[in-house]
């Protein structure tokens, strides 16, 4: 298994693949609508869009922490 300590990283990791994933899979749909190289226009964009999607949320994910603290109460 993968040490806890590595735990943000994965989280992000994983969570940058699945929203890009999504993002890309309806953004490939809305511009193409369904043709027969849908599946590999689609997972084209999407390893595009996860290579920028991961860094980005490992620099905002520090900020978006900051921001929920001072917006929610403790308790």
């Amino acid at each position: 298994m993968i040490p806890a300590r590595y735990g943000p990283v994965l989280f992000s990791l994983i969570l940058s693949g699945v929203m890009s994933l999504l993002v890309s899979g309806i953004s490939t749909f809305r511009a193409v609508q369904p043709q027969q190289d849908w599946v590999s226009l689609w997972a084209g964009a999407w390893l595009t869009g996860w290579l920028v999607a991961f860094p980005a949320v490992m620099l905002a994910a520090p900020l978006a922490r900051k921001v929920v603290a001072r917006l929610t109460t403790k308790g």
